[in-house]
Formats: C-alpha cells, structure tokens, sequence
C-alpha cells in the first residue's frame, strides 16, 4: 500500500482536546516550578544579604564554633554555677591552706585554705558581667556619638574628634589607677562605668567613618531626594549597613575589658574581696607561687582561656562580615 501523508493536523486531532490541554498545563507547570522561569512568573529564591552570608560562614567555621562552646559553658556556670561547683567561694579553712587536689577539691586550696575550683567557678560570673555591661555600654555610647557626628559632620565632628584625641593620650592602666583609687563601693559598676569612659572613643571613631562611607551611596541619595527626614535615613538606611564594624571591634573588646578587669583587681583598685575575681585570685596566690603553684594557675588558666575564646569569636565575625576576605 502506498504510504499516507503525514497531516500535522490529523495527528494533532488523533491525541484529543483533552490531551493537548492536559500537556500545555504540564508544560505551563513545569515553568512555574522552575526558578526565575523566562515568563518571571515562577518563584524565585529569596536575596541573600550580608548577614545570612555570614551566618552561613560562621556555621562553617570551626574556629567559631568552639569558641562559641567556650562562651556558653561560660555564660551557663555565670548564671548558674551551683550546677558544677558544691560549697561557697568565701568559705575558706587554714588548716588546708596551700594543700593540692583532693576530693571535693580538685583545684586545691590557696594560701588562704580556700577551695580554688570554687572559686574559679565563680569567678566567671564576675568576668562575664564586666565584659558584657562594659562592650555594650561602650559599643551604644560609642555608636551614637560618633554615628550621629559622621552623618551631620561640621562644627560637632570637629569638637568629637578633639575629644577622642584627649581620651586616647590618657593610659588605661594609669587612668585606672587615678580614677578607680579614690572610689570605695565594692561593686563591679565602678569598674564598668570606668571602662566605658575610656573605651566608646574607638568605637566612636569606627561608626564614625562606617557612616561617613554609607552615607555616600547611592540609596542614600535616593532616599533623601524622596524626601526622607534624616532621622529615618540614619535609622533605616545607614544604621544597618554601618554596624557591621562596631560589632567586630566590639566583639574583640569584650576580651580585652574581662583581662582588664583582672589587671585592675590585681593591682588592688578593680574589685576588691570579699568579691571573688579571676585577678583577685591572681593577686593573692602570687606570693605563694613557689608553695602552691596550682592556686596561681587555675585562675590564669581560666582567665587565659575566656580571653583568647572572645578574641577567636571576634576574628570568626570579622572574616565572615568583611566582604574583602570571601
């Protein structure tokens, strides 16, 4: 037989209405399932903003991951440090002065017979307090002023920059000295109030050029030719893209403010007993290092061990946020 012609047509009706329907709405399916489809009616995957890239890179990142294990177990035996440690830090005995490890204390005792694990349990929540109360007093003060003198600029960015000039000639050390000698409370505010007084000007001077640099951008300059007041350019527009900074210096602060703290104790113008601090500690089993080397080494161990936690978290957070190292 000869062969029939091929009829597009013909072959077209043979599948039906039913079936060209039914593959046009498979096709039209296939489109919306596909991202970013060419019709732009599929869905398409949410922007990705700087801070989930970072919190992406911080996930991944073993360095920050164990020293954000070290600042938990820190910040729970702060709270709550009854969990790990049995007894009262000022409960001391002579007659175990200066003694090593033994059940019930497997620090030993210092020259004072008091149990040292004791009182290095509670001498985290001493330096944590201080840490935190003074990098977020620091890093608000700091921000505000010096965010506020880089956006309007002129007359009080001059006056901010002479002051900060003033503050960064003064020693920390010798500053401590001076001020904190002549105050009396027992409290760890003193010492706060102290490091936030000393401190905002480098924070101050980093939101300072982190707002000058924003402000210069383009949405900027869109916003404020829609008629935005400058409060809301400086709090919806600036605010949060210059604050990526103020958080890694910040970061990295808070270790140095608990060292800080402990040099002060040490020194006898920070907190003073009966309050129990890493530096205190520090300060009384010096003169027994030869006899009782243990009563040294715990606190310093500790105090070593929070401090290089903070700064390893800060440096995690500054290679995750700085756009120039990915």
């Amino acid at each position: 037989m000869p062969e029939q012609p091929f009829e597009q047509d013909r072959a077209i009706a043979g599948t039906g209405m039913g079936g060209a329907m039914d593959l046009a709405a498979s096709e039209a399916e296939t489109l919306e399932r596909t991202p970013g489809g060419p019709l732009g009616t599929g869905p398409t995957e949410k922007p990705r903003s700087l801070w989930s890239d970072a919190w992406r890179d911080l996930r991944r990142n073993p360095v920050f991951i164990v020293a954000g294990l070290v600042i938990l177990f820190l910040v729970v035996i702060s709270l709550w440090p009854s969990l790990i440690a049995s007894g009262s830090p000022l409960k001391c005995d002579l007659a175990k002065a200066q003694e090593g490890s033994q059940p019930g204390a497997p620090f030993g005792y210092d020259g004072q017979g008091c149990n040292v694990y004791t009182r290095t349990v509670y001498g985290a929540r001493t330096s944590v307090t201080v840490g935190v109360c003074a990098t977020l007093g620091v890093a608000l003060l700091g921000s505000v002023l010096g965010g506020l003198a880089g956006f309007f600029g002129g007359f009080w960015d001059s006056v901010l920059s002479r002051i900060t000039d003033v503050f960064f000639a003064i020693p920390v050390v010798l500053g401590g000295l001076v001020l904190l000698s002549v105050v009396t409370s027992n409290t760890v505010w003193p010492v706060i109030g102290f490091m936030v007084l000393l401190g905002w000007p480098q924070i101050s001077r980093i939101a300072r050029g982190s707002v000058i640099t924003a402000k210069q951008n383009d949405y900027v300059q869109a916003a404020r030719a829609l008629g935005a007041s400058n409060s809301r350019i400086l709090l919806r527009h600036i605010a949060p893209n210059a604050v990526a900074p103020v958080i890694v210096v910040a970061t990295i602060a808070l270790g140095t403010y608990i060292a800080l703290e402990a040099t002060l104790s040490y020194l006898g113008v920070g907190l003073k007993p009966p309050s129990v601090s890493w530096g205190i500690d520090i300060s009384a089993a010096s003169p027994y290092i030869r006899n009782a080397p243990h009563a040294l080494l715990w606190p310093s161990g500790a105090l070593a061990l929070t401090v290089l936690a903070f700064i390893m978290l800060g440096d995690a957070v500054r290679d995750a946020l700085d756009p120039k190292l990915r």
